[in-house]
């Protein structure tokens, strides 16, 4: 009985999330008012969760989220979680196919057990790009825990993504309960060069397929904009 009401909260917590990120717009993404996509120290940023909250607060942020390479430390080691702008978020690394990519999971319930698996095991799984490449997740079971934790599935920077059609790529995905695309990102550092198509390009991909747009800095560095 405590475990079913418990499910229940869990539930509607994980849904009011899933209703809050539908509710950005492209000027909140792009005026810095929302930023779903920062990096801390418990993967491979410079700057601590407690720091980056503290930024976004101060400069009047609706809603961050630390979205760590395989990682939800920043959540099981902080309190951040205690506060009403953070969203909780994780950045998978996992290869669909020929590809490589980076799926975000966002309003996940960092607790659940079965998502589990899918964390790194070491800090350099969440670290070192040469180890993170070899990632053995598989792309539908990912996508099926990050459900069954009450999140969504969002595809990272999928400008840099080398699908040869994005298109069908992104069909794949959805197949596979694919949920938003990243639309909103700067394309700054080195993926503001390994780039394949245009960032207007992937919104109106979202568009098409009516997935839910999302936006964030891709931050590595110690201070939000």
């Amino acid at each position: 009985m405590i475990y079913l009401f418990y499910t229940n909260i869990l539930k509607k917590t994980m849904k009011n999330y899933k209703d809050i990120i539908k509710s950005f717009t492209k000027d909140d993404y792009l005026n810095n008012l929302v930023n779903l996509h920062i990096h801390t120290k418990f993967s491979d940023g410079l700057a601590d969760p407690e720091s980056i909250i503290k930024q976004a607060l101060n400069k009047n942020y609706k809603n961050i989220a630390v979205s760590d390479h395989n990682t939800v430390g920043a959540y099981l080691n902080t309190d951040i979680m205690s506060n009403d702008i953070v969203i909780p978020a994780v950045e998978f690394d996992v290869w669909c196919g020929y590809v490589f990519m980076h799926l975000l999971a966002y309003g996940i319930d960092v607790y659940n057990n079965e998502l589990k698996p899918f964390y790194a095991k070491s800090k350099r799984e969440t670290e070192w790009d040469i180890v993170r490449i070899f990632a053995g997740r598989d792309i539908k079971k990912l996508i099926k825990a990050i459900h069954n934790a009450g999140g969504i599935a969002v595809l990272a920077h999928p400008a840099c993504c080398w699908a040869l059609n994005m298109d069908k790529f992104v069909q794949k995905l959805i197949s596979y309960g694919l949920d938003g695309l990243e639309v909103y990102y700067p394309y700054k550092r080195h993926r503001g060069i390994i780039k394949f198509r245009s960032a207007c390009s992937i919104e109106k991909l979202a568009d098409k397929y009516n997935l839910i747009k999302t936006g964030g800095t891709d931050l590595h560095g110690e201070h939000l904009l």
